[in-house]
Formats: structure tokens, C-alpha cells, sequence
């Protein structure tokens, strides 16, 4: 077997709502082959992965895959649930996959599900596939396979690469409360929310964590002074900037005392409880370090707490101890840190709840301070301290007390909080106990010290007592109970007039007073401004509007090649809109018919959160169709159909049952709900329809107007947003036409059958002839496509020119031309096409092939190098011709409608 590529969609995806990596694998000479034409594979395969015996396979039930392979399966199926098995033995817990045909005959993707947050570089996935082969080839070779070694090496990166036990915890609670959760990179840094609600949270610090805190917080001399400002208790000390300052401190303040770092953290570089001078003088050693300073303070008896402060309130506390192992008799301490050390609960820094015991220096001296050794046998029940500070960085373990703090104590540590400036702190004391107020007199109770982004394994997972919930008192410290955590987000998809119905809702909801964020194929906009030049239709785009914390509404235009590629850049949206779904990119991403497409776009309708509006095209059998889906129907949604026509069943069968719809009735656009009527402006208004003559603008423009509507934007905006859409302003290179000498050109992005169709349609209906054309067409489609998109060209236009675009996408020059002329001939024989080498040419060559006056339709790829080519031509954005449409137009009807109604009157039934 070889391993192709692994890919991840990080977002909601067709498999999942999860992330999930896709794995091609080539079988080669294994295709075809099943389990069992190798006699034994199974047996060997299950004894070297005993977990494989749980798995259910399509049999719903534990031992559904050894079944399978004792019937007979193939090896992409059994590698698929190889490397299920391989990534739960590494604590990398997921659950779903699936084996599909893909590409040749010997290729499988196997689609394996991801933990929300990995690293998206798929390097641990890849790893496990690779052993996951690896391990199916040694069993069908004879051998039981032996994964382990290898295994432990990729546990190790899963483990590097993982959310902090803190970070990990905050994530779970804050999609528990519905807030959205991206990670940055592979840092423990979180994005939570949406767009003016974004928020930002590393470990327990939060984007509203005062930095002046954190300095405090960090400089152990200055915080001791603030909070002694404040009246609060602390140890008494000195900073020593020499061995000798340090023991005329140990003089001062009188044995014992604690010798630590200014800027220490952790617990590493602290000496407790030191009474002589050489003791004394090599504390001050270690723990002055590169800075040659330390911290000599007076040693405060009682038990070491950790109080945990969140938004002026204590959220948990617990009482710390030192890392120790107890003897037993008979094992030594080396061997009583190993059996304490296999708790899964332990693991390296702060992967787990607690960290693994240690025999470094400073645990050997304290060793050797109690008579032991690493080769020495403690008595049964005797306790050895490995140190004495109580971290949990350095071993110690933690128990719940959180119930039993009182109020003085607590109103001690929030007091402390509040002096420092910290919305989330730990608090360090040293007290007698945590269930009685604190003791007056000087040294018997202190704040030894306060901890910014202080860690919460000990409260989320207490060695002994109860759990605390803390990560939710931090996001709910940013997401109050009741507050929004969301911005409006409307996701557009379909074939054709995407980009324009974006544009359009998008211009609504900007004058309805929101700072809209919008992603289309031309770019990013925030605000009307474009910050982001890019085909900016896929999920990183959907996430950068998302990420801005100016936006206070999102309009994404959700393209297929995203999803397939990516998943969605989103969860949950508002509303849903799919304006068609028509013949395109048959044959890309294994794509093969139009039933492909849906599912692949569906996904849009199907992630929308419950309640939320999904809009269809009620004209179009297969957009109109995936209200049907289950898992569409799940989500319960409020389905809102448009159509330009009011007789379409499927509309006038929704509106009998009382939902709502969008239509053309008497000329105007109307918004209809059950029998009432509510006009909204003519038809013939739409500024870019062409008076109404281009249908599918006035398509586009009920769709834009049902999903504005479902975000409760007033109708008379909507209308004033269309008629002041104007497209060169607001919808560049769709339907725009420009003036070069006396001839109109209309630039436009149609390129499949159904927009070149469409397209046609406007320029014969709107100026009575077809004229010339010149056009490209993308390379990634298939030669079927590109023949029949020339066919529809070739119905309207009986003289084009055919360029070929600078990005070939794969094919070799001429290609394009040549297949593109082929579906012209097929469709009219006597069609004049000339063959260009560039868009210049091409445009120059239908100029001189048009008569005066005659229109000429280009066709393009990429906006800019038309924009630059017409300027240089000395074309100017013009209008359509003055009259209009013929009478036959949508528009006609509307204009002579206009006087008799404003927009947003509410009308009966229709007659």
C-alpha cells in the first residue's frame, strides 16, 4: 500500500460536523483483494491489536469487524480501523470512519475523525496511517505485528501537540454554553466567539487580564509591596543581592526562611524551610540565577492552599502537598517513584492532572536532608518528601476544599485579586487552616503569592475531593449568562449568483446600521472596504470576518470547493441561502452528477443553528428538494422559498400552509406569508436587473431580500438597498456594462451552461440581437462541461472570440480553445468563432466584429486584467440603452405599477 496525502477539514464537513482527515491510499497490488484470500490475517491482525474486538463496523455492535474480515473485506476498510485502534491506544479518542472509493481503482480515502482542537497540520494523523499500513503489512506477511515502539514515539508528538489539561478545559465550556471555539495555531490560545463578541483566552488568561497585573503578578518584590499597601498579610523578607546579603537577611529575619527567585514560577528555584547558613548560601545559588538577586523571606508555618479568584469571586480552592512517595517495607524510593509515576493521571509538564514524580537535584537533596537515597528502602508507612514546595509543577497533588473556605479567608484572597488588578488569579497562602479566619498575629498567616494565568488541573481534576467546574466561571466571567457570543452570520451557496446575492444582502444589512463582514470570490470586505484581495469563498476567509472584532454581521459566500477541500469556516449560521443547483465542476473532487453536488452543498442548509432560516430556490427541483433532507429537517428551521415566479408549486404549496416566500407578483417583488402580500419595490428597479430583463438578477435579488428579512431588516430598507445597487459601485464584474466607442460590452463571470444561458437570455431580450461574444472558460472542468457551456454560448451568439485565461488550471495551450469551439459547431454549424491568444486580443477582435451599436458579452476569469484592459481602451461604466426592455420585460409591469402602491404595502391574496 502507498499513502498518497492526508488532508484535514477543520470545519463542519459533509462526514461530520467535526473535523475529520481524509487519507488517500492506493492500495496497489492489494486491490481487489479481500481478508480473506490470506489465510490468518485476521487472527494475527487481532492478536496484535486485542481493541479491534470492540469495534462494531457497519454491524452496530462489539465484534462487527472481525466478522467482517472472517466474510471478507477489503484492506482499505481494515487499515481505516487499524489506525482507529492505533489512535485510541494514544489517548487520541475518536470514533468515526469510513472507507470510500476514490480516484483509480486502487485508490480508498479513508475518512477518519479528528479531535476538535489537533494542530491542522495532520502530522499525527499521517504518522498513524503510515503505522496503521505498516501493521496490516506485517500480519498479511506472516508475523504478528509489533506496533508499540513506534507507537509511543507518535503518542509523544500527539501529546506535544494537544491543548493543555487548562486550555483543553476551557474549550469544553465554552461550547457547552454554545460559544464558538477556534484555536490559534498549535498554541494553547483559544479565539472564542464571533466577530464584536470575539474573545481570547491563553490558558487562564484572559484578553481582559490587566498587563499591569501581570507585571505585578511576576515581580514576587513588587507584589509583596502592593499588597502590603493594601493592609493584606505577607512574609516578611529581604532582597539579597549577594550570598552574604542573603545571610545577614537569614540573621535578621531568624531561621527558618525561604530562599526563591524575583521572577520564578512553578515552584522551580524555591528553598523552604532553610535554618543554616549553608543551606541558606546555596538557595541563594539556585535561585538568583542570571538576575544575581533573590528573595529571602521568613518561613510561614501551616498548610500550603491554592485559591483560585475569578471576576472578584473565589471560584475554587484546594490544600497543596509536596511531592512524597509512602514506603512499604520493600521497595525502594526510585521504584515507589515509578509505581506512583504509572497513574495515567501523571504525565510530563501539564498534559495531565498531575505531573510525574521526578529524582532530579533538587529532589536528591532533599532526599539526603531526610537520610534517603534513591537505592534506599523507607519503613512501611513512612513518608519521604521528594520536595517541600507544594506545586503541582513539581509532583504535589491537590484535594478540595473549596467548600470549606471561609469568608474572611475568601474576602482575603479577593481583596489581594482586586489589589493587583487581576480578573483571574491564584492566590497562594499559608495558613493554620482554611476553615477558620485567618490569624492575626504577625507571620502566622500570609499571601506567599499571587499567580497570574494560574493553572486549574488542581480544581478541574483534585487528587482527592470534589471537581470544580472553573473553566466555566472564566468564560462565563466573559460570556455572562444571557450575553451573545455571536454575531448574525448568513451563508450563501449554490451554482450561480452567489457573489451577487452576498453583495446584495450584504448592502442590506450595511444600511440597516451593521458593520458587515462579507466574503465573496473577489475578496474579503469589512465595512464596504476591501481588506483582502483573494477568491476569498472558503473557510479561512469565512474565519478572518469572523475573527474581526469590528464586524457586527457576517455574509459568507460558501463555495463547494471549500467545503470539499476544508469544511466550512463556521458553525451554526442564521440563515442559509442556496440559490441553485445546477451542472458545474462534474468530474472535480470525484464529483461525478448533479446528486453529488446537492450533498455537498446541502451542507449549508443542514448547519444552521436550530430554529434558524433556510431560503431555497422553490424554481429549482434540486435546491428546493433539500428541505427534505433528515438533517435538515433536524435542525427545525424556517424555510423561506423564492421564486421570480408566484404559480411554482412548491412555493404555492408553502404558502398554503402558511410559511413564507418571495416572488415577483404584478411586477414587484413581494414578500408573501400565508395569503398576505407585502410589496416590496418593482421589479424593473433593481438596479444591475436591467429593468427586470435580467431574470436571474431579479432571482438573486429575492433570495437576498428573504435572507435580510429573516435577520428582521425592514422591508423599506431592502428596497432602498436594491435600488441603489448599483453595479459598478457595488456588484463589479457581474452584468456591468461599459461603453467603448459606440459599442456596450457586458462584462460578466458566467461560466457554465446555465449562467452563459442566462446570459444570453438578457443580451437578446434587453437589445434584441445576440451580438458577438468573447470568451474563457476554466480549465478544471470537464470536457463534457466546457462543450455544453459552449453549446448554450452558442444558441444566443452566432460570432465569438475564444481566449484562453493565464491560468490554464492543467490544461495544455490550445486545449481549451479547441474544445470550446468543438461545442460550438456541435450546437450551430455555422458559427463564426475566432480563435485569440489573450484577453486583449480577444476583446479587440470582437470590437472590430460587432456592428455600431451592437452589444458584445466578455466573459472572464479575473476581474483585474478586464478593469485594466478597458481603461485602456478608454471605456467608461455606462448604462443600458434608454427604453428599456421590450414590453415583455418584468420591468414593464412594474414601472406602470409603481405609482399605486409604496414599497412595503400589505396586500390581500392575489387575484
Amino acid at each position: 500500500m502507498r499513502l498518497d496525502h492526508v488532508r484535514r477539514l477543520g470545519g463542519p464537513n459533509v462526514y461530520l460536523s467535526r473535523p475529520v482527515a481524509i487519507a488517500r491510499l492506493d492500495l496497489q497490488g492489494l486491490a481487489g483483494h479481500e481478508t480473506t484470500d490470506h489465510p490468518g490475517f485476521a487472527g494475527r491482525l487481532a492478536a496484535a491489536l486485542p481493541g479491534l474486538a470492540t469495534h462494531h463496523c457497519a454491524a452496530g455492535r462489539p465484534g462487527g469487524l472481525l466478522d467482517a474480515m472472517a466474510r471478507g473485506t477489503y484492506f482499505g476498510h481494515v487499515t481505516e480501523h487499524v489506525t482507529l485502534e492505533l489512535s485510541g491506544l494514544i489517548g487520541r479518542e475518536v470514533f468515526f470512519g469510513r472507507t470510500v472509493r476514490a480516484g483509480g481503482p486502487a485508490d480508498y480515502d479513508l475518512i477518519l475523525e479528528c479531535p476538535r482542537d489537533e494542530p491542522e497540520d495532520c502530522a499525527v494523523v499521517e504518522r498513524l496511517v503510515a503505522l496503521a499500513m505498516r501493521t496490516v503489512e506485517d500480519a498479511l506477511a506472516g508475523r504478528v505485528p509489533d506496533p508499540s515502539a513506534e507507537l509511543a514515539a507518535v503518542a509523544a508528538e500527539h501529546e506535544a501537540g494537544r491543548l493543555g489539561v487548562s486550555t483543553a478545559a476551557l474549550a469544553r465550556a465554552a461550547r457547552r454554553r454554545g460559544v464558538p471555539v477556534r484555536r490559534v495555531g498549535g498554541l494553547n490560545l483559544l479565539r472564542l466567539g464571533y466577530g464584536r463578541y470575539r474573545r481570547t483566552v491563553w490558558a487562564a488568561m484572559t484578553d481582559a487580564t490587566s498587563a499591569i497585573g501581570m507585571e505585578v503578578a511576576g515581580d514576587k518584590r513588587l507584589a509583596h509591596r502592593i499588597l502590603a499597601d493594601a493592609g493584606l498579610p505577607v512574609p516578611e523578607g529581604r532582597v539579597a543581592a549577594s550570598p552574604a546579603e542573603a545571610l545577614r537577611a537569614l540573621r535578621d529575619l531568624g531561621a527558618p526562611v525561604v530562599v526563591k527567585p524575583l521572577a520564578g514560577h512553578q515552584g522551580e528555584g524555591v528553598h523552604i524551610e532553610l535554618t543554616s547558613p549553608a543551606e541558606v548560601v546555596e538557595a541563594f545559588a539556585s535561585a538568583a540565577g542570571e538576575e544575581r538577586e533573590a528573595l529571602v523571606e521568613a518561613y510561614v508555618p501551616g498548610k500550603d492552599y491554592r485559591v483560585l479568584v475569578v471576576g472578584g469571586r473565589v471560584s475554587a480552592a484546594a490544600e497543596l502537598t509536596a511531592a512524597s512517595v509512602t514506603g512499604d517495607g520493600s521497595a525502594t524510593v526510585a521504584a515507589l517513584v515509578e509505581r506512583v509515576n504509572a497513574d495515567p493521571a501523571r504525565g510530563e509538564g501539564h498534559d495531565r492532572p498531575l505531573t510525574r514524580l521526578a529524582l532530579g537535584p533538587a529532589e536528591l537533596a532533599m532526599l539526603a536532608r531526610q537520610g534517603h537515597g534513591p537505592g534506599s528502602v523507607p519503613a512501611a508507612g513512612e513518608r519521604v518528601w521528594l520536595r517541600r514546595n507544594a506545586n503541582l509543577s513539581t509532583g504535589g497533588t491537590g484535594r478540595d476544599v473549596t467548600g470549606d473556605v471561609h469568608p474572611d479567608v475568601a474576602d482575603l484572597c479577593v481583596r489581594a485579586a482586586a489589589a493587583v488588578g487581576m480578573d483571574v488569579c491564584g492566590i497562594d497562602l499559608r495558613l493554620p487552616a482554611v476553615d477558620a479566619p485567618p490569624p492575626a498575629e504577625r507571620g502566622a498567616a500570609a499571601i506567599l503569592e499571587v499567580n497570574a494565568a494560574p493553572g486549574l488541573r488542581m480544581h478541574l481534576a483534585p487528587h482527592e475531593g470534589t471537581p470544580r467546574d472553573v473553566a466555566g466561571d472564566i468564560v462565563d466571567l466573559m460570556y455572562p449568562p444571557g450575553t451573545p457570543s455571536r454575531v448574525p452570520v448568513v451563508s450563501v451557496t449554490g451554482t450561480n449568483g452567489k457573489t451577487t446575492t452576498v453583495r446584495m444582502i450584504a448592502r442590506m444589512l450595511e444600511l440597516d446600521g451593521l458593520r458587515t463582514g462579507m466574503t465573496t470570490t473577489e475578496g474579503v470586505h469589512v465595512g464596504g472596504r476591501l481588506v483582502h484581495l483573494s477568491d476569498a469563498s472558503g473557510p479561512r476567509s469565512a474565519e478572518m470576518v469572523l475573527g474581526d472584532r469590528t464586524v457586527e454581521a457576517a455574509v459568507l459566500e460558501t463555495a463547494r470547493g471549500g467545503i470539499v477541500r476544508r469544511g466550512l469556516g463556521y458553525e451554526r449560521a442564521d440563515v442559509a441561502v442556496v440559490t441553485n443547483i445546477t451542472r458545474d465542476h462534474l468530474g472535480v473532487d470525484d464529483t461525478e452528477d448533479l446528486e453529488d453536488l446537492a450533498d455537498i452543498k446541502a451542507l449549508v442548509a443542514e448547519e444552521i443553528r436550530r430554529g434558524g432560516h433556510v431560503v431555497l430556490n422553490a424554481a429549482d427541483p434540486v435546491a428546493a428538494g433539500l428541505a427534505r433532507r433528515p438533517a435538515v429537517r433536524d435542525r427545525d428551521p424556517v424555510l423561506r422559498y423564492f421564486s421570480t415566479s408566484p404559480g411554482e408549486p412548491v412555493l404555492v404549496e408553502h404558502l398554503r400552509e402558511g410559511g413564507v416566500g418571495y416572488c415577483v407578483v404584478d411586477g414587484w417583488l413581494t414578500e408573501a406569508h400565508g395569503d398576505r402580500r407585502t410589496r416590496i419595490l418593482p421589479a424593473g428597479e433593481v438596479a444591475g436587473s436591467f429593468g427586470g430583463a435580467a431574470v436571474h438578477v431579479v432571482a438573486n435579488a429575492l433570495a437576498a431580500v428573504a435572507a435580510a428579512r429573516a435577520l428582521h431588516v425592514p422591508v423599506a430598507v431592502a428596497a432602498r438597498a436594491l435600488r441603489t445597487f448599483e453595479p459598478h459601485a457595488h456588484n463589479p464584474g457581474r452584468g456591468c456594462v461599459y461603453r467603448v466607442g459606440g459599442n456596450p460590452v457586458v462584462v460578466d463571470y458566467a461560466h457554465n451552461p446555465a449562467a452563459v444561458a442566462a446570459m444570453g437570455a438578457l443580451v437578446e431580450r434587453y437589445w434584441g440581437a445576440g451580438g458577438v461574444a468573447a470568451v474563457t472558460l476554466p480549465g478544471d472542468r470537464s470536457d463534457d462541461l466546457v462543450r455544453e457551456t459552449a453549446r448554450a454560448l452558442a444558441r444566443t451568439f452566432g460570432r465569438v472570440v475564444v481566449y484562453e485565461d493565464e491560468d490554464l488550471r492543467g490544461r495544455r495551450s490550445g486545449e481549451m480553445t479547441r474544445l470550446i469551439a468543438e461545442g460550438l459547431r456541435e450546437a450551430r454549424p455555422d458559427v463564426r468563432h475566432h480563435p485569440a491568444g489573450d484577453l486583449k486580443g480577444a476583446v479587440t477582435s470582437a470590437l472590430d466584429m460587432a456592428g455600431p451599436g451592437e452589444p458584445v458579452l466578455l466573459l472572464y476569469e479575473k476581474l483585474q486584467p478586464v478593469a485594466e484592459l478597458l481603461e485602456t481602451l478608454g471605456a467608461r461604466p455606462g448604462d443600458p440603452p434608454p427604453g428599456g426592455p421590450p414590453p415583455s420585460g418584468p420591468g414593464d409591469t412594474a414601472r406602470a405599477s409603481r405609482a399605486q402602491a409604496p414599497d412595503g404595502q400589505v396586500m390581500g391574496s392575489p387575484t
